[in-house]
């Protein structure tokens, strides 16, 4: 915690000091604050993060385009809450998806949720994963796919238009999984790092071989949002 405390302390002085050296009219450039900083021999190095990496994307590690409806609430949150110890009969809500190199956060976080909400409302009678890869991909509305999307426009799609199932990659689970493989985020692991841009991929209301019933007939609807 010391540690924690003096390398804040650290760059709020430093930053002062470069900041009342240069008029507002000249800002710094990110090199040479790094440079500055590193000339003090602290306990850490500055550098430049994304070193000639496309803006475009980085736009894509956002993925959630925040300019959509939000919705105020005033909740008295408990102190202590598992959701697995409360419903631990829905297998959905400890699971962890990978949505490899692509900006779908907004559409996983939105096809977990949803998959937790059906086995919950029903007691965990229903247990099924929801297709992040057909709102992903079909949900026009939604925003720009893998380049981010709007949460509440995910829920408002499913109340109305319905979403398959669909498991995680090379899983063939449900009528629609995912067809991003997995990457490593930011890690050294056993998979391939996370690189470049992946193009959102197309939008097939068709479910894989084999897999029954059809493509209409597995859609799980919303009764409403908010």
């Amino acid at each position: 915690m010391s540690a924690y405390i003096y390398l804040i302390s650290s760059w709020r002085i430093l930053s002062q000091a470069v900041y009342s050296l240069i008029p507002p009219s000249h800002p710094l450039s990110i090199l040479e604050i790094a440079d500055f900083v590193n000339k003090a021999n602290t306990t850490w190095t500055a550098g430049q993060n994304f070193h000639n990496v496309d803006v475009s994307y980085i736009k894509t590690l956002c993925g959630t385009l925040m300019n959509g409806p939000k919705l105020p609430q005033n909740i008295k949150l408990p102190d202590r809450f598992d959701a697995r110890e409360q419903w631990p009969k829905c297998p959905t809500i400890p699971q962890i998806r990978d949505q490899g190199n692509c900006g779908s956060c907004w559409a996983f976080g939105a096809v977990e949720a949803i998959s937790d909400r059906i086995c919950i409302v029903s007691d965990g009678k229903v247990t099924v994963q929801i297709s992040a890869e057909d709102l992903l991909t079909c949900c026009d509305e939604c925003g720009m796919g893998c380049f981010g999307g709007y949460p509440s426009a995910a829920w408002d799609f499913w109340a109305q238009k319905g979403l398959v199932t669909g498991g995680l990659y090379n899983s063939n689970v449900g009528c629609r999984p995912y067809t991003i493989a997995p990457c490593e985020h930011h890690v050294n692991g056993t998979r391939p790092p996370c690189q470049g841009e992946t193009d959102t991929p197309k939008c097939v209301e068709q479910c894989i071989d084999g897999y029954s019933p059809s493509y209409p007939k597995d859609k799980y609807f919303g009764k409403t949002t908010c």
